[in-house]
Protein backbone atom coordinates (compact mmCIF):
# COMPACT_ATOMS: atom_id res chain seq x y z
CA UNK A 1 0.00 0.00 0.00
CA UNK A 2 1.97 3.04 -0.99
CA UNK A 3 -0.65 5.81 -0.13
CA UNK A 4 -1.26 6.90 3.21
CA UNK A 5 -4.86 6.26 4.37
CA UNK A 6 -6.24 7.64 7.74
CA UNK A 7 -9.25 6.14 9.11
CA UNK A 8 -11.33 7.21 11.69
CA UNK A 9 -12.46 4.52 14.54
CA UNK A 10 -15.35 4.65 16.61
CA UNK A 11 -15.44 2.40 19.76
CA UNK A 12 -17.67 1.61 22.55
CA UNK A 13 -14.51 1.91 24.89
CA UNK A 14 -15.14 -1.63 25.89
CA UNK A 15 -11.75 -3.88 24.52
CA UNK A 16 -8.64 -4.21 26.18
CA UNK A 17 -5.05 -3.17 24.87
CA UNK A 18 -4.51 -6.35 22.81
CA UNK A 19 -7.56 -5.91 20.80
CA UNK A 20 -6.68 -2.48 20.04
CA UNK A 21 -7.77 -1.93 16.50
CA UNK A 22 -4.92 0.94 15.66
CA UNK A 23 -1.73 -1.35 16.05
CA UNK A 24 -3.40 -3.55 13.63
CA UNK A 25 -4.11 -0.93 10.88
CA UNK A 26 -0.96 0.35 11.66
CA UNK A 27 1.06 -2.02 10.71
CA UNK A 28 -1.01 -2.30 7.59
CA UNK A 29 0.32 1.18 6.68
CA UNK A 30 -3.64 3.16 8.12
CA UNK A 31 -3.14 5.76 10.36
CA UNK A 32 -6.02 6.13 12.49
CA UNK A 33 -7.63 8.15 15.38
CA UNK A 34 -9.87 6.37 18.03
CA UNK A 35 -13.07 8.10 19.49
CA UNK A 36 -16.11 7.77 21.38
CA UNK A 37 -19.35 7.39 19.74
CA UNK A 38 -20.19 10.57 21.77
CA UNK A 39 -17.65 12.79 19.69
CA UNK A 40 -17.67 10.97 16.52
CA UNK A 41 -19.09 14.14 14.83
CA UNK A 42 -16.53 16.52 16.63
CA UNK A 43 -13.60 14.83 15.66
CA UNK A 44 -15.08 14.52 12.36
CA UNK A 45 -15.35 17.97 12.52
CA UNK A 46 -11.74 18.45 12.72
CA UNK A 47 -10.01 15.85 10.97
CA UNK A 48 -9.05 16.06 7.70
CA UNK A 49 -11.37 13.57 5.30
CA UNK A 50 -10.87 10.43 6.78
CA UNK A 51 -10.63 7.23 3.82
CA UNK A 52 -13.12 5.69 5.94
CA UNK A 53 -15.13 5.34 9.53
CA UNK A 54 -15.19 2.06 11.24
CA UNK A 55 -17.27 1.41 13.70
CA UNK A 56 -16.54 -1.29 15.90
CA UNK A 57 -19.95 -2.63 16.93
CA UNK A 58 -20.32 -3.70 21.06
CA UNK A 59 -19.95 -6.69 21.76
CA UNK A 60 -23.46 -7.97 22.01
CA UNK A 61 -26.94 -6.72 19.95
CA UNK A 62 -28.05 -6.18 23.71
CA UNK A 63 -25.89 -3.69 24.22
CA UNK A 64 -27.31 -0.39 25.36
CA UNK A 65 -25.36 1.28 22.50
CA UNK A 66 -25.67 -0.92 19.28
CA UNK A 67 -28.51 0.56 18.18
CA UNK A 68 -26.60 4.46 19.06
CA UNK A 69 -23.90 2.80 16.99
CA UNK A 70 -26.61 1.45 13.97
CA UNK A 71 -28.12 4.98 14.35
CA UNK A 72 -24.87 6.73 13.43
CA UNK A 73 -24.04 4.81 10.84
CA UNK A 74 -26.82 5.69 9.44
CA UNK A 75 -26.65 9.35 9.62
CA UNK A 76 -22.74 9.37 8.43
CA UNK A 77 -24.04 7.66 5.48
CA UNK A 78 -26.90 10.76 4.94
CA UNK A 79 -24.78 13.74 5.94
CA UNK A 80 -23.18 15.37 3.09
CA UNK A 81 -20.00 15.54 4.41
CA UNK A 82 -19.45 12.14 5.12
CA UNK A 83 -22.10 10.44 2.56
CA UNK A 84 -18.59 10.37 0.11
CA UNK A 85 -16.90 8.36 3.02
CA UNK A 86 -17.15 4.29 3.36
CA UNK A 87 -18.88 3.27 6.94
CA UNK A 88 -17.89 0.14 7.65
CA UNK A 89 -20.08 -1.57 10.51
CA UNK A 90 -18.11 -4.57 11.99
CA UNK A 91 -19.81 -6.70 14.30
CA UNK A 92 -16.94 -8.09 17.09
CA UNK A 93 -16.96 -11.60 15.58
CA UNK A 94 -15.10 -10.32 12.20
CA UNK A 95 -12.29 -10.18 14.34
CA UNK A 96 -11.45 -14.09 14.42
CA UNK A 97 -12.46 -14.71 10.95
CA UNK A 98 -9.93 -13.85 8.34
CA UNK A 99 -8.03 -10.85 8.45
CA UNK A 100 -10.52 -9.46 10.90
CA UNK A 101 -11.29 -5.62 11.05
CA UNK A 102 -8.35 -5.26 8.62
CA UNK A 103 -9.38 -6.88 5.86
CA UNK A 104 -12.86 -5.66 6.12
CA UNK A 105 -11.25 -2.34 5.92
CA UNK A 106 -8.93 -3.13 3.02
CA UNK A 107 -11.77 -3.87 1.19
CA UNK A 108 -13.60 -1.32 1.29
CA UNK A 109 -10.84 0.83 0.24
CA UNK A 110 -9.70 -0.98 -2.57
CA UNK A 111 -13.41 -1.08 -3.92
CA UNK A 112 -13.37 2.98 -3.13
CA UNK A 113 -10.34 3.61 -5.11
CA UNK A 114 -11.36 1.51 -8.46
CA UNK A 115 -14.28 3.26 -8.90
Amino acid sequence: MSEFYKVLVVDDGERSADHALSAELAELGFASVTTSLETTEEVLAILPSPTAILLQMPRSHGHPNYKLFQDLARRLRKLEATSNIPVIVVDPAARSVGGGYAAALQAHVASSKAE
